[in-house]
């Protein structure tokens, strides 16, 4: 982004606006991601819920997506998960039902009503949540604290704890639709992006306070921080990675006016689904583990021993939870791939407008060799992402510390893919703005 387009953006009043309604969406956001569900002691369940995640690397990953809010047992302490699950319900939906699949065909209205259906779909999912969250509270509060810190509820503050959470779910939700409709940018990666990033500066400041107390961590950080940058020159590689198609037009007579003869490119991603796969495979991999903790003291002898094996498998230092993440991020990245690109429609298009490829037959030979391509372009760029996914747990494995998980990864990952699409569509107002002028 130049000067010239910076200039722009701070002169056209509607690019100042966008900006400032998404700047204000985020301080709302900090400020509800410290509003606490009403419990007895608020102040006793902050302090214990802190110690656990620090403790527990699956829960503090947990955390690192919510800005803090699961570890403040905010309203916010569900975060977007039930929003992305009910997304995936319907997506997964749309390749099935007719019905929706009829919806996705019929552009910007269909789209609408597929949202609608989501939202409705969230609702459900984000009561359901509510309840599971107090109970797991409870259950781990018990369980390692030996008192029940929620205080024994009866069932009006049920009610009450758990429209809270829900109201909160909800709220960050319509946050990000905000965003998304008169900001700039996706609204829901912005909110995850800034829950990332708010953890970011007391991780720095904590390593940087180990360094300062053991000389011989200052070696450790260093290698870290060449890491991270190495981490961020390839993500940035990944994502902007294309492969472009040549396409020409027919040269066309209309009288005394000629239209067509023109040669151009039709740019096809290495990753077409971005950074989605990631955070689809997070949603999942974060119930193995929670139905562990719920279900860890059932009076059934299989149950229990069903819960304590996923509750010990699913952490993110295990071999099972790796193999697993990168296998769902593998298969997320080929599902919406498919989900966003359908060469079917992309060849019909061309034959509409007089548009082929050199060498390839319009119509199913061009639809066919447009899902070559896209195919193994998804196959290098999802074992890429897969393994730009795990590679924290492997560091972590070969230098057997911890504190790789919350410094990059998959968290430095979402932050530069967010930060390079959200860029991308302000450089690209600027330029509208710009042009609007003449």
């Amino acid at each position: 982004m130049n000067k010239a387009l910076l200039t722009q953006m701070y002169k056209n009043k509607d690019l100042r606006n966008r900006l400032i309604v998404v700047f204000s969406i985020l301080a709302v956001y900090s400020l509800l991601s410290h509003v606490p569900v009403p419990v007895p002691d608020t102040a006793k369940l902050h302090s214990f819920l802190l110690r656990l995640f620090q403790s527990n690397p699956l829960l503090g990953f947990a955390n690192l997506f919510t800005g803090g809010a699961l570890s403040n047992f905010s309203i916010l302490l569900m975060g977007l998960g039930p929003y992305i699950n009910a997304s995936i319900i319907i997506q997964l939906l749309t390749q099935v039902v007719p019905q929706l699949e009829a919806l996705k065909k019929e552009g910007e209205a269909g789209q609408q009503k597929i949202n609608y259906y989501t939202r409705l779909l969230t609702l459900p999912l984000a009561i359901i949540q509510s309840i599971a969250m107090v109970v797991l509270a409870r259950t781990l509060s018990q369980q390692i604290a030996g008192v029940d810190l929620i205080g024994n509820p009866n069932i009006y503050q049920w009610v009450l704890m758990c429209t809270a959470i829900t109201g909160g779910s909800m709220l960050l939700m319509w946050l990000g639709e905000i965003v998304t409709d008169r900001g700039i940018g996706n609204g829901i990666s912005i909110l995850i992006l800034a829950g990332i990033v708010s953890n970011l500066p007391t991780q720095l400041a904590q390593q940087f306070s180990l360094a300062q107390a053991d000389s011989t961590k200052i070696f450790s950080l260093a290698f870290f921080a060449i890491v991270a940058a190495a981490v961020v020159l390839f993500v940035v590689l990944l994502n902007e990675g294309q492969r472009n198609i040549p396409i020409s037009y027919a040269r066309r007579i209309a009288g005394d006016s000629r239209y067509g003869g023109v040669d151009t490119h039709l740019p096809i991603r290495l990753i077409t689904a971005g950074v989605i796969p990631i955070i689809f495979a997070l949603a999942f991999l974060s119930l193995p583990g929670f139905l562990g903790q719920i279900f860890a003291n059932a009076k059934t002898v299989w149950l229990a021993q069903g819960a304590t094996w996923l509750k010990t498998v699913f952490q993110p230092n295990h071999t099972v939870y790796t193999v697993t993440y990168f296998l769902l991020v593998v298969g997320f990245t080929y599902f919406y791939t498919a989900v966003v690109f359908k060469p079917d429609e992309i060849a019909e298009d061309l034959q509409k407008q007089g548009g082929f490829i050199p060498g390839i037959r319009p119509g199913k030979e061009t639809s066919r060799y447009l899902k070559k391509i896209i195919t193994r372009l998804t196959l290098f760029g999802s074992v890429a992402l897969g393994l730009l996914a795990i590679f924290p747990f492997i560091l972590q494995g070969v230098l057997k510390s911890s504190s790789v998980l919350s410094i990059g990864g998959t968290g430095l990952l979402i932050i530069v893919a967010v930060i390079i699409e959200t860029l991308k569509k302000i450089e690209s107002k600027a330029l509208m703005a710009t042009y609007e002028q003449y």
